[in-house]
């Protein structure tokens, strides 16, 4: 087999998600060809905002500030269950601001830290799971919690606090459930957990709150997010361009392709009846199904072209987070460090994930229905 055809299909094992957006996009294109409305189709200052905010979060990760927050936080805790608390609950809080994906990226790696230096391993399976349910839970609260939050918050007109509290009744149950997993877990008596990390200097952290801040403006429409991602990029193409190359673009791409495959087929009779008909008083439950197989960021983007039901793809879509392992592409980086850290113990994991992400999403469409 040809070299260049071996890295192609590396290329899509590794970016599944972005190489059917792309072939969606191509394909769409031989149906709809290229025209003027093209230009039209793409949401830039939603992808200003994605860009700008996951390059201040990857700084903010690499500074190691989570880290020595959650490093302090353990220092008064003394049983393995007050531990389970604080590790679940990092992600849990941390995903409102940071990001679904980035909590995992640094609390996962954190935990097996912990506990390793704990002498309680046996823990690692409920409590990765826990923390990557935790993670898509808390991010549902807010439009900065998760990509599709963040573009249907813009595409919905939504003011910060109507989101939010749309949200707050799912993540304050959510909370409680993770508290009742967590207590139901033997409790042991264990070693104190001194955690040392770097943090970096404070000049450095100063630049990445500003950026943070910058990023906020932008979501209460104070700064045009065009001229956030400019600054982001002028500024870190300066002074730290290795931190620029790590911006996840494959998502940016992503999203631009499922535009491009939206826009069309919303001109495409057939298909936009069959959508809007599928939809017609069912976004929300057709929202979680779509999630399931094709993940929730694809299904925000490929609903929101076909409904004005915004609060209900909303739910739908943060709720379909949970379920299978596809769901929420966040869940993912759990189970890729799960298989590096323990590929023994994969199949127990996936058992696992499976049964608390299927019973947490019964019971939260449950309590939907009574809400």
């Amino acid at each position: 087999m040809p070299q260049s055809v071996k890295r192609l299909l590396r290329f899509v094992r590794a970016e599944t998600v972005l190489s059917v957006a792309v072939v969606l996009a191509v394909l769409s294109a031989f149906v709809v060809p290229p025209d003027a409305e093209y230009t039209g189709y793409i949401d830039w200052e939603t992808l200003a905002l994605l860009f700008s905010l996951m390059a201040v979060m990857k700084g903010f990760q690499q500074a190691g500030l989570f880290g020595c927050l959650g490093g302090r936080l353990l220092r008064r805790v003394r049983t393995s269950r007050g531990m389970l608390l604080v590790l679940v609950f990092l992600p849990f809080f941390f995903s409102m601001i940071v990001t679904n994906d980035v909590s995992l990226i640094t609390f996962v790696p954190f935990a097996f830290t912990v506990l390793t230096m704990a002498g309680q391993r046996r823990l690692m399976i409920p409590l990765v799971v826990l923390q990557t349910v935790a993670a898509n839970l808390g991010s549902m609260f807010t439009p900065m919690g998760n990509p599709q939050n963040l573009y249907l918050y813009g595409r919905a007109g939504m003011s910060f606090g109507a989101l939010c509290g749309l949200m707050l009744p799912y993540v304050a149950i959510s909370g409680v459930c993770l508290v009742i997993l967590v207590l139901v877990q033997k409790s042991e008596t264990i070693q104190h957990v001194q955690v040392d990390t770097a943090v970096a200097r404070p000049g450095r952290l100063a630049v990445y709150l500003a950026g943070f801040a910058l990023c906020l403006l932008g979501i209460f429409d104070l700064v045009p997010p065009l001229a956030i991602a400019a600054v982001v990029a002028v500024y870190l193409l300066i002074t730290d361009r290795h931190l620029l190359a790590q911006v996840d673009y494959s998502l940016l791409g992503t999203f631009v392709a499922f535009f491009v495959f939206i826009g069309n087929a919303g001109r495409i009779g057939p298909f936009r009846d069959f959508l809007v008909a599928a939809l017609d008083g069912r976004v929300e439950l057709v929202a979680v199904l779509a999630s399931q197989v094709i993940s929730n960021v694809p299904a925000a983007l490929l609903l929101s072209g076909f409904t004005q039901d915004w609060p209900a793809l909303i739910v739908g879509c943060n709720l379909g987070g949970l379920g299978t392992l596809i769901a929420s592409m966040a869940s993912l980086i759990s189970y890729k460090q799960i298989v590096r850290e323990a590929p023994q113990l994969r199949g127990k994991y996936f058992l696992w994930f499976t049964l608390c992400n299927v019973g947490l999403l019964l019971l939260l469409l449950a309590a939907g229905l009574l809400l």
